[in-house]
């Protein structure tokens, strides 16, 4: 069964902001990847030296089934980022079946705005956002 994790992106405060939850849930992080951690990727603009040690993604359980997920803003992802709607939900699923499933169910309304794809970082796949017409 999937799961559904939340997913925040912050201005350039996500590291104190998770700091702060850290401390208010008592919980370590599982996951803290830097801009500067991401393998060059064809098609996309270097890092400026200035985001290398901003947040790319950072993971904290806050439940046994939720994960509290979040990144700073950067680079080509400013452009597209409103700060007031700069959250999205996160879905984890079980396996790439489940997983190619339950894009193909969503997107049949939606309008793709990240394609599915694995992470850099390991097992998990990227979230999914859909922005429904």
């Amino acid at each position: 069964m999937a799961k559904i994790n939340f997913y925040l992106l912050f201005n350039g405060n996500c590291e104190e902001a998770f700091n702060f939850y850290k401390s208010a849930f008592g919980i370590d992080f599982t996951f803290i990847g830097r801009y500067g951690d991401i393998p060059p990727q064809n098609g996309m603009p270097p890092i400026s030296e200035d985001e290398k040690n901003k947040i790319e993604n950072i993971c904290l359980p806050i439940a046994e089934e939720t994960v509290l997920m979040g990144a700073d803003v950067c680079g080509y992802m400013a452009q597209n980022t409103v700060f007031g709607n700069n959250f999205s939900l996160y879905i984890e699923a079980d396996s790439r079946g489940e997983a190619d499933r339950l894009f193909a169910g969503l997107s049949t309304e939606g309008r793709v705005t990240m394609p599915m794809s694995e992470a850099h970082w390991g097992i998990i796949l990227e979230c999914l956002l859909i922005s429904l017409v």
